[in-house]
């Protein structure tokens, strides 16, 4: 049996030559597919299934650009299965029941189809119900395609029928490969410096689809000299960064903003910030997660950090983009920099859950309203202590409701401020005790 995880030169055109440079490029064998070792190779779980003569349904997740379509369109030749794709942009109830009835027709010839379903995430939850029969019955092996997160946009039903395997973004290496593959089938050198092929190669952001599309376009032209990286940028568009606004790359990126500032990182923090803004998040929407973060992650370790945040919507709200999203990124780097208390937070979770455990208890009578006489003759208000005539500003007094015992909610941190409000608040309790003795 032929190796077919050796990695082998690409074969000899057989595409016209005028035929896009991507396809005259696509791998025959799963060999040549670049950057996908982990799934591809001998160990990976496609190469065993493959070694084995027996393919499972899976779902192919991972970026644009990175092999999907090839890797499905090559797994049934490796496994004699008839290829037949579809696009969940273009294909609706009809189309699949059309392709189901002719793998059922096939099946019954001895000929098992392998149905390739492009952007299968586009599906609503209804049409991917449908698959579900054809899978368990082994009509078709199911090979699903998506960008998005499976755990999100797939069925659970479909999820435990298939296997999820995660394709990775071309790195430096295997962009180069590709790259040498197109001067190959050229026959000749990109006109290029070596650093502005490497800046190339990181433009296309892990994309080998828009690099090999980048690639063809420079071999089209006659250029008296190599561009350097500069000549490079003015020629060439960069990729622009995967990023849709509703979906995981989204989250992905404001958890990360997040947990930087909450690790005391300025410089990952401001990193994340820009990946968002650059790719045109809503900048609002950015500030209102660090202000956020200045009262969950910050508290009264430093309460000028929601002054700060604050401060820096009324200053974007003055000036706009891109001039106001200065102001975000001082009040990112306040965040990320100042001490850090998540008391305020834990004290307000405590709070809420002991409110709804204990329903509608009364205060004590002390410090309850008595605006009539009626109730000040029922004792309302009765036994009041005024706080600000007593030596210490501080009376000491029960203010929870007779039938609880005082919790403790708020503790606050060593850090920052909040060491202060700790030693003031240990002083309070220090007077109360010994009131009580």
């Amino acid at each position: 049996m032929a190796d077919l995880f050796a990695p082998q030169d690409p074969p000899a055109p057989v595409l016209a030559a005028n035929a896009p440079l991507a396809d005259r490029l696509r791998p025959t064998i799963l060999g040549q597919v670049v950057g996908q070792d982990h799934l591809t190779g001998a160990e990976g779980a496609i190469g065993r299934m493959v070694a084995a003569g027996r393919l499972s349904s899976m779902i192919l997740w991972g970026p644009p650009g990175t092999g999907k379509t090839t890797i499905a369109r090559l797994l049934a030749d490796a496994v004699d299965l008839r290829f037949v794709a579809i696009s969940a942009v273009f294909s609706g109830v009809a189309d699949l029941k059309k392709a189901f009835a002719e793998a059922r027709d096939h099946a019954r010839l001895g000929k098992s189809t392998l149905l390739f379903v492009d952007e299968i995430h586009r599906f609503n939850r209804a049409q991917q119900d449908g698959f579900l029969p054809y899978v368990e019955d082994g009509t078709v092996t199911l090979v699903g395609a998506t960008t998005e997160n499976p755990s999100f946009e797939l069925n659970a039903a479909l999820l435990s029928r298939a296997q999820v395997l995660i394709l990775q973004r071309l790195d430096h290496a295997a962009l180069g490969q590709l790259l040498d593959r197109a001067e190959a089938e050229m026959g000749t050198a990109l006109p290029l410096t070596a650093d502005a092929r490497d800046a190339m190669i990181a433009s296309a952001d892990g994309d080998g689809r828009f690099l090999i599309n980048q690639a063809e376009t420079l071999f089209s032209v006659n250029l008296p000299q190599p561009l350097n990286p500069a000549g490079l940028s003015a020629f060439l568009q960069r990729r622009v960064a995967v990023y849709d606004k509703d979906r995981e790359g989204h989250y992905n990126l404001i958890s990360a903003l997040h947990k930087s500032m909450r690790g005391s990182d300025p410089q990952a923090s401001l990193y994340y910030l820009a990946r968002m803004l650059v790719a045109g998040e809503e900048p609002l929407y950015v500030l209102r997660r660090i202000t956020r973060f200045a009262s969950e992650d910050i508290g009264l370790a430093d309460p000028q950090a929601l002054v700060q945040c604050l401060a820096a919507k009324d200053a974007y709200d003055f000036l706009g983009s891109p001039e106001g999203e200065l102001a975000i990124a001082q009040a990112c780097l306040y965040c990320a920099t100042a001490p850090k208390s998540n008391a305020a937070y834990a004290a307000q979770k405590a709070a809420w859950k002991l409110a709804r455990e204990t329903g509608s208890l009364m205060p004590p009578d002390n410090i309850l309203n008595a605006p009539t006489k009626l109730m000040k003759d029922i004792g309302y208000g009765k036994g009041y202590a005024y706080d600000h005539d007593t030596a210490e500003g501080f009376s000491g007094s029960n203010y929870w409701p007779p039938q609880m015992a005082p919790a403790t909610l708020y503790t606050p941190v060593d850090r920052g401020f909040e060491k202060r409000i700790a030693e003031r608040m240990a002083y309070w309790n220090t007077l109360r005790t010994k009131r009580d003795d």
